[in-house]
C-alpha cells in the first residue's frame, strides 16, 4: 500500500514536472557515463599498451656481452666478453632463478629469394624455446622450431608475417621453399600478426628465425649476439640478472659489478613502470568521474529542495490526517533514488553503445577496446546509491520536520 502511494506520487510529479524531471535525470546520466566511459576507455588503452609491450617479450630480460670497463685480478679492462652455446647451458644449469634461456644468432647479410622476390631481412639462430619468450605465435598448419631441427641441423625456417607476404604473396608460405644465401629453406611456421612497439633486431613482422646449431655450422658462428631468458618467477628477475653476470664473471675472469661487461634490457621494469602509471591514470579519471557524478547529484538536491518547498502544504496536510514522520521521509527518499536509477541505468546503456561502437570505428590499434570491467559497475552502482541517498535524505529530512499547522498556513 505504501510503496503504490509512493509509485502514484511519483508518477503525478513526473508528468507535472516534465523539464524538471528531465534536468535531475541528465545530471545523474551525464555524470554516470563520464565516471564509467573514462575508466572504460582508460582500461581499454591499458590493456592495448600492455599488448603491443608484450609484442617485443612477456617480462624477458636481453643481454649483450660487450667489453668490460674495469680492472680485475690484474686484467686490463675493455677486455671483450664472449658467449657460446656452452656457456648458455651452463647457466641454464647453474642459475636456477631463470626459467628459460636461449642464445641469439643475428645477421643481416643474407639474401633471401623466393621465385622474382628477393629481400635481404634479419635472420636470427636460436631455440625452441624462444618463440615462448619472444611471443612468436605461428599460423595454423605451421610451427615454430622444435627440438629435431636443432639435433640434426635441419634447413627450417620460420617466417614473420610481413615477410612471408613479401616473399610469396598470398600463396600459402607453409612447405614452401626461400633461398637463404644461396641455401634452401623449407619454410615451417609462419608467425600470427602482433602488436609490436618495440624492438632490438628489427619488427618481428619482418624477421626469419632458424635453428642455432644451423646457424652456427652453416656460417661459422660460435659466439652468439645475444642472450634472452626469463626469470622462473617475476619477483626473481633481479636476482636472476645477478647469477648470470656473476656466472660469465667467473669463468671469464670480469668484475661482477662492471655493468659495461654484459649490457641488459630488462622489459619487466617497463611492465611495473607501465602499471604504476596506468593505475595513476585510471585514479585521476576515476577521481574526475566521481566529482562529474557528485555535481549531478549536488543538482538532484537542489531540485528536491524546490521540491519540498512547493510541497509544503501537501506535507502539511498528509501530517495532519496522521502521516508519519518516516512515511514523508520515504516518500523523497524513494523519488530521488529511483530518479538516480533511472539515469544511473540510462548513463550505463550509453557507455555499453559506446563501448560496443568503438571497435567498429577500427580504432583498436591506438585506443584498443574499450570495456566495463565489473569492479567499475559495482563502485559506480555504490556511489550513486550514495549519492541518491544523500540528496533525499536532507530534503526529506526537512520536510518530515515541518510543523503541521506552519506547512498549512505555506
Amino acid at each position: 500500500m505504501v510503496l503504490r502511494n509512493y509509485l502514484r506520487q511519483f508518477w503525478r510529479d513526473i508528468r507535472t514536472q516534465k523539464l524538471r524531471t528531465f534536468l535531475t535525470v541528465f545530471g545523474i546520466i551525464w555524470g554516470t557515463a563520464a565516471v564509467t566511459l573514462l575508466l572504460a576507455f582508460g582500461e581499454g588503452f591499458h590493456q592495448q599498451v600492455m599488448v603491443a609491450q608484450k609484442g617485443l617479450g612477456d617480462r624477458i630480460v636481453i643481454a649483450w656481452p660487450a667489453r668490460t670497463s674495469k680492472p680485475f685480478n690484474g686484467l686490463p679492462r675493455g677486455r671483450r666478453v664472449r658467449v657460446t652455446q656452452e656457456d648458455i647451458e651452463m647457466i641454464r644449469r647453474k642459475v636456477p632463478e631463470i626459467g628459460t634461456i636461449t642464445g641469439e644468432y643475428g645477421d643481416d647479410q643474407r639474401r633471401f629469394k623466393a621465385g622474382r622476390n628477393v629481400l635481404v631481412p634479419h635472420v636470427s639462430g636460436v631455440d625452441p624455446e624462444f618463440a615462448a619468450m619472444r611471443s612468436l605465435v605461428p599460423s595454423p598448419g605451421g610451427r615454430f622450431l622444435n627440438p629435431i631441427d636443432m639435433q640434426q641441423r635441419k634447413r627450417v625456417i620460420f617466417l614473420g608475417d610481413e615477410l612471408a607476404t613479401d616473399l610469396f604473396g598470398e600463396d600459402e608460405a607453409v612447405g614452401q621453399y626461400v633461398n637463404v644465401g644461396g641455401t634452401p629453406y623449407m619454410v615451417v611456421g609462419v608467425m600470427v600478426a602482433k602488436a609490436q612497439d618495440s624492438s632490438y633486431q628489427g619488427r618481428d613482422k619482418d624477421s626469419a628465425s632458424i635453428p642455432w646449431s644451423t646457424f652456427e655450422s652453416s656460417y661459422g658462428r660460435k659466439y652468439v649476439d645475444n642472450i634472452v631468458f626469463q626469470a622462473a618467477d617475476l619477483d626473481t628477475t633481479g636476482p636472476a640478472k645477478e647469477q648470470l653476470i656473476a656466472t660469465l664473471a667467473g669463468k671469464y675472469g670480469f668484475d661482477p659489478t662492471d655493468e659495461e661487461a654484459v649490457v641488459m634490457w630488462d622489459t619487466t621494469e617497463g611492465f611495473q613502470f607501465l602499471n604504476t602509471f596506468f593505475l595513476a591514470f585510471r585514479t585521476f579519471l576515476g577521481v574526475v568521474g566521481v566529482l562529474t557524478l557528485v555535481v549531478g547529484g549536488i543538482g538532484v538536491s537542489n531540485i528536491m529542495n524546490v521540491v519540498v518547498e512547493e510541497r509544503t502544504r501537501e506535507i502539511g496536510v498528509k501530517m495532519a490526517l496522521g502521516a508519519r514522520r518516516r512515511y514523508i521521509i520515504g516518500q523523497f527518499l524513494f523519488e530521488t533514488l529511483a530518479l538516480t536509477l533511472v539515469g544511473g541505468a540510462i548513463g550505463f546503456l550509453i557507455t555499453w553503445g559506446m563501448c560496443a561502437a568503438a571497435p567498429l570505428l577500427g580504432a583498436e590499434e591506438f585506443i584498443g577496446t574499450p570495456a566495463i570491467s565489473p569492479m567499475v559497475a559495482a563502485i559506480t552502482t555504490g556511489i550513486l546509491g550514495f549519492i541518491g541517498f544523500l540528496a533525499g535524505f536532507f530534503p526529506a529530512r526537512a520536510a518530515a520536520s515541518l510543523h503541521p499547522v506552519y506547512a498549512l498556513r505555506s
